[in-house]
């Protein structure tokens, strides 16, 4: 299948990675996380967060993200977050199905939520006619591919536990956002503020499989049963955990996502050569959002797919990945420019 641009989780699984899988793949192991690979995987995580982390490997973002949520709320509660957020926008509603949490959608600034949209929110607390606010929940990189500050980051935490509320944060591209600001995790997660992390993987070169890191651990104390009653407990754990080892091991998830940020800077220098094309959002990690002339989107798909993003004005996402190729940015380039 020839390489597009329509997502990070089209492209194949790194060969370091499934190198790994292959190794894991001896022999037999305790299942459910009792295995030794899941123990070293732990520690690794722990190496990056501090020693107060408590880790739980899921299969996927949604399930970390209903996992995290699940272990911060009940039902009466309700969950703030971007209107873009994937929660709110991509996951069939999972969030609300298994929390019973309402999810207030909150106007964003590029793509972010800022104190100022979150405050009218935070209202009607001990009043058992409203949901309860309990959580705010961030994406790091944004739906619209920007990426939050450790100013920014900070400023809603502050403003969260003053309150009384947990911060949540969704990381699927977590790796592009340390690069694009060139920090370690912890700076603008833990160290931030941040209570709750869903870290992914599968958009940087691994197959499946993300974590969800509780940097208190007394806010994980029914975590393992909710991962279980959500059917996110992979009963040979060891190839999710062998996969984060091998992500860890050199840098390879900085390779990889230095590698996919600088490809979405290359093709956002080479469409903006192309009066016809207008982008629409600062490229800070691995998206390229533009209007495009609609009537050459249908060849463009033909050629690299990729999705629309907003069809009313016609503006559509490019992403790239860890093994997009220069090339494939000059000929897509090539491509836009001969049809326009």
């Amino acid at each position: 299948m020839k390489r597009g641009f329509a997502s990070d989780n089209n492209s194949g699984i790194h060969p370091e990675i499934l190198n790994a899988l292959s190794i894991a793949n001896e022999g037999h192991a305790i299942g459910y996380g009792g295995d030794q690979l899941t123990e070293m995987a732990i520690s690794r995580f722990r190496l990056e967060f501090g020693e107060q982390t408590d880790v739980y490997f899921v299969f996927n973002g949604t399930g970390a993200n209903v996992l995290g949520l699940s272990t911060l709320t009940h039902s009466f509660h309700s969950v703030i977050c971007a209107e873009t957020a994937h929660i709110q926008v991509d996951e069939c509603g999972a969030p609300e199905k298994f929390t019973g949490c309402k999810l207030l959608p909150v106007e964003t600034v590029k793509g972010k939520i800022v104190p100022e949209k979150i405050i009218k929110y935070l209202h009607g607390f001990d009043f058992e006619h409203h949901s309860q606010p309990k959580v705010i929940s961030i994406s790091q990189v944004t739906e619209l591919g920007t990426v939050y500050t450790v100013e920014e980051i900070k400023a809603i935490t502050t403003m969260a536990h003053q309150y009384g509320l947990f911060v949540h944060m969704d990381g699927a591209r977590l790796a592009n956002a340390a690069v694009a600001l060139d920090l370690p995790f912890r700076a603008f997660t833990v160290d931030a503020g941040i209570d709750v992390l869903s870290f992914g993987g599968t958009k940087n070169g691994m197959m499946l499989g993300e974590a969800v890191l509780f940097f208190n651990p007394e806010l994980s104390k029914n975590a393992k049963y909710f991962r279980k009653q959500s059917m996110q407990l992979f009963s040979k754990m060891r190839f999710v955990s062998a996969q984060f080892l091998a992500y860890f091991n050199n840098d390879l998830w900085k390779q990889n996502a230095t590698h996919s940020n600088k490809m979405a800077r290359l093709l956002e220098q080479e469409v903006r050569k192309i009066p016809a094309i207008k982008l629409t959002q600062e490229v800070e990690a691995n998206g390229v959002f533009a209007i495009v002339p609609p009537e050459i989107i249908p060849q463009l798909q033909e050629k690299y797919f990729f999705y629309m993003w907003d069809e009313y004005r016609s503006e559509v996402r490019w992403m790239t990945s860890f093994d997009t190729r220069e090339a494939d940015i000059y000929n897509f380039a090539a491509l836009i420019k001969s049809l326009v």
